[in-house]
């Protein structure tokens, strides 16, 4: 079942109960949103020529676009025929005639990923309509992370058949799954490479010291007991990540745990391995073309979730946009508050999620998060200058072991907030 949402740009919605603080700027000298939009971004231009084959005009569009972000100027959008064209039209009338460091982070982020859509002629009936950008880099995402997939669906149907003979062993598998949802993310291929070494091969079990906030047995609790429920997740990216996102359903829907589930999916490409529709639809049947009966077994009962309305598909251009969390369409606020838990995946997120905003490391995460009508809980490896809800004694202890804590990847939360 595939639900699909127009995008409403104006909405009333409440914002965080403290005070707003600065946004983040690519202005900050020496800071990671610099380094994002002066180098990382330019990369990511450049490597969507290389792994296309669009024409001359388009790659030089491309490259003049990866020259610019440095120093120049923000382009507007021409002869653009998407949807969200005329929300990007008003989203831009506060940023006109201004360089792509001196925008807040977020905006610069997400308009030059919408950007390149327009660049690609993504929305234009032609010979590139519809061309994902990053279709190579999710499709070697997923190859390269097989044997870790195999390993893990083999896993969970296990876990479902102890779950028929003793229920006891569903908090267990729940608390793992969480873990392999958090940790897939370490894949994202914005920031790793799909063509280094595969990343998605780790123990579980030895991540834990890097778990700042481990929420994990508190939503275990809370999942085995909401009978009859409805679980929404709010996805990241494809690849091995989205395969564990897709473990943690199976397992949901197939134990029973929860009646139905909701994945909130990006309407086009967009942070270079974001999931679409079309991402679920595609790691579906690179399971079911897998020759491990217990892989094809789990891409089977995906398909009949899909096939009988238990796992909705919806994607809603929120989702692509620049907005804070906070500014939700009401139309999407109240589809989740029809949820009784709603599981909130990846940095990008996270960091709609506190409006990418400096806010103090220690300040509580649920009383920025109020803003929402439901449970939330927010499953996110550390990969930008952003975050709360941690103690001070534990940011001084990592700080000490890794300078580069905030943005490597390497530690993660799981936020919990009633």
């Amino acid at each position: 079942m595939r639900a699909q949402k127009k995008f409403v740009v104006n909405s009333s919605y409440k914002i965080p109960k403290l005070p707003l603080p600065p946004s983040l700027f690519g202005s900050e000298v020496s800071s990671f949103t610099e380094l994002t939009v002066t180098q990382r971004m330019p990369a990511i231009a450049r490597r969507v020529i290389v792994e296309n084959n669009f024409s001359p005009e388009i790659n030089t569009r491309l490259e003049r676009l990866a020259i610019e972000l440095s120093a120049g100027y923000l382009e507007p959008l021409v002869n653009d025929t998407g949807a969200d064209f005329p929300a990007w039209d008003t989203y831009l009338e506060s940023y006109r005639g201004q360089r792509w460091i001196d925008v807040p982070w977020f905006f610069a982020e997400t308009y030059f990923y919408r950007l390149i859509l327009e660049i690609t002629d993504y929305f234009r009936p032609g010979i590139w309509q519809g061309v994902d950008p990053f279709q190579l880099q999710k499709y070697q995402g997923l190859e390269a992370s097989l044997d870790s997939t195999t390993l893990l669906c083999n896993q969970v149907n296990k876990w479902l058949e102890d779950s028929e003979i003793d229920a006891q062993p569903n908090q267990k598998a729940l608390v793992a799954l969480l873990y392999f949802a958090l940790w897939g993310n370490r894949v994202d291929l914005s920031l790793w490479s799909a063509f280094e070494d595969d990343r998605s091969r780790f123990d579980i079990q030895n991540q834990l010291a890097h778990i700042l906030v481990n929420d994990a047995s508190q939503i275990s609790e809370l999942l085995t007991i909401s009978e009859g429920s409805r679980v929404d997740f709010v996805l990241d990216n494809a690849g091995f990540e989205l395969v564990c996102d897709l473990c943690l359903v199976d397992f949901l829907l197939s134990s029973n745990l929860v009646n139905q589930v909701y994945l909130h999916l990006k309407p086009h490409p967009t942070f270079v391995s974001d999931a679409m529709i079309k991402d679920v639809h595609d790691t579906t049947s690179f399971l079911a073309a897998t020759s491990d009966q217990q892989v094809i077994s789990l891409a089977q009962r995906l398909e009949e979730h899909i096939a009988s309305g238990r796992l909705v598909l919806s994607e809603d251009y929120f989702w692509t946009s620049p907005l804070p969390f906070w500014e939700i369409p009401n139309s999407l606020k109240n589809e989740l508050a029809n949820a009784s838990l709603v599981i909130v995946k990846g940095d990008a997120n996270y960091r709609r999620l506190l409006g990418d905003r400096h806010w103090d490391i220690t300040i509580s995460f649920a009383d920025i998060v109020c803003y929402l009508p439901v449970p939330i809980v927010a499953l996110r490896t550390l990969k930008s200058e952003v975050a709360v809800g941690l103690k001070s004694e534990v940011v001084e202890k990592v700080a000490k072991s890794d300078h580069s804590w905030l943005t490597n990847g390497q530690w993660g939360v799981i936020q919990f907030a009633s």
